[in-house]
């Protein structure tokens, strides 16, 4: 049984944790916008602001289709995961750790996310297991 539930369990949290850098992203293009998205990392002292801020709105949302998708999920997710140590170490980490005044808790806890999921495979359901296949069966035939 757990065999069976792992593929869609591991897709679940693909497209939960997916969504949200997805939407992150999202707003940094849409909602803030990236001139308002720089003028925020400035004001937080991120360095090179102006190219940090399209740089990472580009990591997210690519970052979360991917995540999504399941397609290269050690890059995408470690390089998620660097972006929210960033986004401790620049904007959460001097509010404490609880979520509700502005901490890193859930920061830290979609750094987890991604590099677990990064590390552990995207499953059955993941473009990259569909192209591990196709290579494994292009070696064995070859």
């Amino acid at each position: 049984m757990v065999d069976q539930a792992r593929p869609v369990a591991l897709l679940l949290a693909r497209v939960a944790i997916g969504a949200i850098f997805l939407v992150h992203g999202y707003q940094k293009f849409v909602t803030m916008g990236i001139a308002g998205t720089t003028k925020f990392f400035e004001s937080v002292g991120v360095p090179l602001a102006g190219v940090a801020a399209p740089a990472v709105a580009v990591l997210e949302v690519a970052g979360g289709l991917a995540l999504i998708l399941g397609a290269a999920l050690p890059i995408v997710g470690t390089l998620l995961a660097l972006d929210m140590i960033g986004a401790i170490v620049f904007v959460h980490a001097p509010n404490g750790f609880g979520a509700a005044e502005g901490g890193y808790e859930f920061v830290l806890a979609l750094a987890a996310a991604a590099l677990a999921i990064g590390f552990t495979g995207g499953g059955a359901l993941a473009v990259d297991r569909l192209f591990g296949r196709r290579r494994n069966s292009q070696a064995v035939s070859a």
